[in-house]
């Protein structure tokens, strides 16, 4: 298909042909679960390689806005067709570049197949309304039109439903794409736009450039000819792209990160909170923006509760994500097990207890890779850094309370708002959390990671930039309103 070239390099897709970065430079993209394999090399792209991207992108964006939804549609169709066809090429390549385990990676790729074909449908769906007029001799409606050339910036923890999740609506909705994935995953990143240009895209419509965040991802959100730009990642990088597009009047949307909180109300069903804790909070290796953070517990039941999860926690396996049983992977890159390192440290030293977990496994085939062990902390206080800030690792911190009125109070008390659970029978707890909750996303019995495509995803406070993803809420990002007046 051409995207390899020599020993599994991997180039930019521009304009309907794979290229290589103008400096001849590549970056290494390395196996979490062992830093001396390289799964792959990807382009090291410079401004010049972006102007190139760019321009393709906006030259196809008037044909590509010409055709019909339905015609947009049908190429999304057959790109879900070809990943679903791929599918455990792709999860592996995931798994072995950022570290999650097959079965999750698998999992991924199968959703971002159900995002194509669900933005496919979205091309047969309506755009807009008829509204009276005071002219009676006149129609008015609204119709949605594309912004043009979005920019997509992605990040490594889901490497391909999060880009899908970007990309489908934008191309639906009849704009062109150029993508910037995190350079973690972006060997990933080239094997999913292998299967939207495989389906025949017309060329320019979707481009993928990789290179530095600060070049590359930066660039995007200043260069004048991006009419739209999409980021997921952290707060700090999340707002140098938003005051660049915001300062030259493009569209921006940001979803940045979380510090997500479980309330375990003295009627819970502990089993059930137990087990979504621990998916919510370490699954993944705790690196979702909707991972749960903070244990709220409820002083009746909290010994009951401390104990059954520190059981299960202990016998969580660690190991290589393509090995059969392992429950959770490393860290996706080395900077990121430093920081998980840093904040168990900042925990001890703050007075947390460390009731399991706390250091990298002791295994010697997994000295090579980015690992740590699954971690709680006991006596956890509000104003310890481990309860106020992202962690993006597998740490848990339990912090006990007496009353649910205490427990909503310090669940709101973050600067962010994305995600929150909580685990009652009690319908008094249930609406006081519906009502109360400062967050994007609440889920009652449920974890707090856990988002469905059909359904609006986005944050409150310092999550996001108040914008929401998927489901039909994306056209209201990626077009703007058309008031028409027509008289004869």
């Amino acid at each position: 298909m051409g995207v390899f070239t020599g020993e599994q390099t991997y180039l930019n897709y521009i304009n309907g042909e794979w290229k290589a970065a103008v400096s001849g430079k590549t970056i290494p993209s390395i196996n979490p679960a062992n830093r001396h394999e390289v799964v792959g090399y990807v382009q090291s792209s410079s401004a010049e390689d972006l102007n190139e991207t760019v321009a393709a992108a906006k030259a196809a964006a008037k044909a590509w806005k010409k055709l019909s939804g339905a015609a947009r549609g049908d190429y999304l169709f057959k790109a879900a067709n070809i990943l679903e066809r791929r599918l455990d090429e792709v999860a592996e390549s995931m798994t072995r570049e950022m570290g999650k385990t097959l079965p999750e990676a698998k999992g991924e790729t199968a959703r971002g197949v159900a995002i194509l074909r669900y933005y496919a449908g979205e091309g047969m769906r309506k755009i807009g309304d008829v509204i009276p007029s005071t002219d009676s001799e006149a129609l008015m409606f609204t119709t949605r039109v594309p912004l043009g050339v979005v920019g997509v910036i992605s990040p490594w923890n889901f490497p391909v439903a999060i880009p899908i999740w970007k990309m489908a609506p934008a191309l639906i909705y009849g704009n062109t794409v150029v993508l910037k994935p995190a350079t973690e995953t972006a060997v990933t990143a080239a094997k999913v736009v292998e299967c939207f240009a495989e389906a025949g895209l017309p060329a320019g419509v979707i481009n993928l450039i990789t290179g530095s965040g600060s070049v590359i991802g930066q660039g995007l959100a200043e260069h004048k000819d991006v009419n739209g730009i999409t980021f997921t990642g952290s707060n700090q990088v999340g707002k140098s792209v938003g005051q660049a597009a915001l300062a030259r009047g493009a569209k921006y949307q940001l979803e940045m990160g979380g510090k997500n909180p479980v309330i375990i109300a003295d009627d819970a069903n502990l089993d059930l909170a137990v087990d979504g804790t621990i998916s919510g909070g370490i699954k993944s290796t705790g690196q979702k923006c909707t991972a749960t953070s903070r244990v709220i517990v409820m002083s009746a039941v909290y010994e009951a509760f401390k104990d059954k999860l520190v059981n299960k926690v202990r016998d969580l396996k660690v190991g290589h994500g393509l090995e059969q049983g392992t429950w959770l992977g490393p860290c996706a890159n080395e900077n990121q097990l430093k920081t998980v390192v840093s904040y168990i440290e900042k925990g001890i030293a703050e007075g947390a207890e460390l009731l399991v977990g706390g250091a990298r496994p002791e295994q010697a085939d997994l000295a090579d890779g980015f690992y740590i062990q699954p971690t709680v902390f006991d006596k956890v206080t509000p104003d310890m850094a481990i309860a106020r800030e992202e962690v993006f690792g597998p740490l848990l911190a339990l912090i006990q309370v007496d009353t649910m009125e205490e427990a909503i109070a310090l669940a709101n008390d973050s600067d962010y708002g994305l995600s929150a659970s909580i685990y009652t029978q009690n319908i008094s707890n249930i609406l006081a959390f519906i009502q109360d909750m400062d967050a994007g996303l609440v889920r009652i019995n449920a974890e707090t990671a856990g988002v469905e495509l059909q359904a609006p995803f986005g944050g409150m406070k310092q999550s996001s930039s108040h914008s929401r993803e998927q489901g039909q809420a994306a056209i209201e990002f990626f077009t703007a309103i058309k008031t028409v007046f027509l008289k004869s």
